[in-house]
């Protein structure tokens, strides 16, 4: 299982996560109008909701910020209407990619998409090319730092709630679930007071591709950051061995 561990280094994510913060505070932005007009602005009522608050706390986005955005979302009967769409696709060296988007013009989206697949010399592929090599699974990352309990205590408290998988990497905990039973499983750790540096519904990949020539490294940074840089994209997952 220590195949997740490029996933699970605290320091490098939240290196990673300081230098998007604006970007990641657009996602969770989008996700929290997308919840509401789908379950209502009460979290009690509405699991995706409770969902992406966890989400955003774990981001460090203000509670004030997490409250206007559904307020917003709730009063606006004209906030734009968001879809989810997913594209597909190879970076170099035959690397998969999947593209998790939320957009109000599909168009825009597809367009930004192909283009960052072509300037680095990928290609975008039909719906369900690569998703095969990924197994969706709930994913709950615990900083040691944080976390006052030791492993077993942790792993008996996670799997009793209903987690599939518990492992312990250098700096962190992660906690694997059945995609419906990640809300379960996480709210249950964060009524034991348990602080997540991350917890959300991801792909994680069933192999991992080692890209050494450095032109494809060179291009699969180049699709990655053109992604990023793109508001509607919300997620990428890819199995290249970072």
């Amino acid at each position: 299982m220590s195949g997740h561990s490029k996933f699970a280094n605290i320091k490098h994510k939240k290196e990673k996560n300081d230098a998007k913060k604006g970007k990641i505070f657009t996602v969770i932005g989008r996700e929290i109008v997308v919840a509401v007009k789908e379950g209502g602005p009460d979290p009690a009522n509405n699991s995706k909701l409770r969902d992406v608050i966890a989400k955003a706390k774990a981001n460090n986005m203000p509670n004030d910020t997490i409250e206007r955005g559904i307020k917003k979302a709730a009063g606006d009967a004209n906030a734009v209407n968001y879809e989810s769409v997913t594209y597909e696709g190879y970076g170099p060296n035959g690397t998969a990619i999947i593209v998790d988007a939320l957009t109000d013009n599909k168009n825009r989206t597809a367009a930004n998409v192909r283009s960052a697949f072509t300037k680095g010399k990928g290609s975008l592929g039909t719906q369900g090319c690569v998703s095969y090599m990924f197994d969706k699974k709930g994913q709950i990352i615990i900083d040691k730092e944080e976390c006052d309990l030791d492993a077993d205590d942790l792993m008996m408290m996670a799997l009793d709630a209903g987690a599939e998988d518990f492992t312990e990497e250098e700096d962190s905990f992660i906690v694997l679930t059945d995609p419906d039973d990640f809300s379960v499983v996480r709210e249950a750790l964060e009524q034991e007071k348990i602080a997540m540096a991350d917890a959300q519904v991801t792909m994680i990949p069933q192999t991992y591709v080692e890209l050494t020539d450095e032109q494809d490294l060179y291009n699969i940074n180049k699709i990655l950051s053109l992604l990023d840089e793109d508001d509607d994209v919300q997620e990428v997952y890819h199995n290249w061995d970072e």
